[in-house]
């Protein structure tokens, strides 16, 4: 089962990334450290050393519809904060 659903490139993710060789994922919720390590490996070719996750919910969204205004959230996702091995890098733009 595929547990990434997208990367995070965001100029906090990219100054980590280059500080720290951290590199962020958007994953989900029923993914732990374990099965994200794994998935990161054999998608990148890497060594991952460490995963740090978080819970986070969606933004609020509302809609204007004939019946009038709909409020809701969109779907809760998990952030995975994933550090590689000293010397190696993930580069997300090398497949487009």
């Amino acid at each position: 089962m595929a547990y990434i659903v997208k990367p995070l490139v965001t100029e906090k993710m990219t100054s980590l990334t280059d500080k720290q060789n951290k590199f962020g994922f958007i994953v989900r919720p029923e993914a732990n450290k374990l099965q994200i390590k794994k998935e990161v490996e054999a998608l990148y070719g890497v060594t991952v050393v460490d995963v740090n996750t978080s819970r986070y919910a969606g933004k609020n969204k509302s809609r204007y519809t004939r019946s009038g205004l709909i409020k809701g959230r969109s779907n809760a996702f998990k952030k995975a904060v994933v550090t590689l091995k000293e010397g190696e890098t993930i580069d997300f733009y090398s497949n487009i």
